[in-house]
């Protein structure tokens, strides 16, 4: 299966340090879903959007195009995980009640995809997705932060772009029908450490990896940002931004 792959590689520590999603965000989401029969959770990456999911819908389909990442994610009654790329799935036409994509439409081929929605989507389906952005925590730790960002900024694949554009320069079907949601936030507490190693399962620095014979772009910064934190058991709040995207059928 050939599909553009930034993720395989570090499965198991993208289900430990990839932040979870915020109640808010579902709880909007399911005020706009008529039936909760059948959810597919599209690039479920470790699965953290499918379980959740499955606490509302009878059955959840989760696919994702690795297959590294299938056999990493999180098992949940009523969640049937499946290697698939999005652009093309078993399910049949008119049977999916929401279609959630959370952090991963942008590697997607938007043509090929949103025909597949348009086919599975139930009449008053919803298609619900999301992306955030760099994080934040505070002014003197986002200071030291900005050198990392600013070092890996070349080593982003050219499809991170659209993140950095809040999803505006997808092109959505002109057909699909916007609903608003509100700009909400992604907020969990972590440790220096964790916070780093979050970082760590970003493309851009497997690409600098790679072109840097597995240097850590880390590196850079990791002691002034510990220095900076304090005591390295402190827990701080870290907050991602959190852009989302949802059209009524």
């Amino acid at each position: 299966m050939t599909f553009k792959d930034h993720f395989s590689g570090h499965a198991e520590q993208y289900v430990k340090f990839r932040p979870t999603y915020p109640d808010a965000l579902y709880k909007g989401i399911y005020e706009q879903v008529n039936d909760f029969d059948l959810a597919w959770d599209c690039g479920t990456g470790n699965g953290q959007v499918a379980v959740e999911l499955a606490k509302r819908f009878d059955k959840v389909v989760a696919t994702d195009a690795s297959q590294q990442q299938i056999e990493s994610a999180i098992p949940a009654e009523r969640v049937e995980y499946f290697v698939s790329k999005a652009e093309q799935i078993f399910l049949p036409d008119k049977s999916v009640d929401l279609l959630t994509v959370g952090q991963a439409l942008h590697w997607f081929d938007f043509e090929a995809f949103f025909k597949e929605v348009e086919r599975v989507i139930k009449p008053n389906g919803v298609l619900a997705c999301w992306t955030y952005k760099y994080l934040t925590i505070n002014e003197t730790l986002d200071g030291v932060l900005l050198k990392f960002f600013e070092h890996i900024e070349t080593y982003w694949p050219p499809e991170r772009d659209h993140v950095a554009a809040e999803y505006q320069t997808i092109p959505f079907p002109k057909e699909f029908q916007n609903v608003h949601f509100p700009d909400i936030f992604i907020e969990r507490a972590m440790t220096a450490a964790e916070t780093l190693n979050y970082l760590r399962t970003w493309s851009a620095v497997k690409n600098y990896k790679l072109k840097h014979n597995g240097e850590d772009p880390l590196l850079l910064i990791e002691a002034e940002f510990f220095k900076v934190w304090g005591m390295e058991r402190d827990k701080r709040i870290v907050k991602h931004p959190l852009i989302t995207k949802i059209f009524k059928f």
